[in-house]
């Protein structure tokens, strides 16, 4: 991290100063048993199923809970 901050690399700069901002959190992502990939997947998933019923008129709510409920 000392050497990107030495250099004259503004993308990387500002990564190497969010992650100095927030190196506890950072760490503790890294070295703890948790994860929230399986959360992150349904979030994923949530935003496909609403994302394919873009544009469509009339989409009632009913429909769209159905789609949620059952899966694609």
């Amino acid at each position: 991290m000392e050497r990107v901050l030495a250099d004259d690399l503004p993308a990387l700069r500002s990564l190497v100063s969010g992650l100095q901002r927030d190196f506890d959190a950072v760490t503790a992502s890294l070295s703890t048993p948790w994860s929230s990939g399986q959360v992150e997947g349904h979030v994923t998933r949530l935003k496909l199923i609403k994302r394919m019923a873009y544009g469509r008129a009339d989409l009632d709510l009913d429909l769209l809970r159905q789609r949620v409920l059952l899966g694609p």
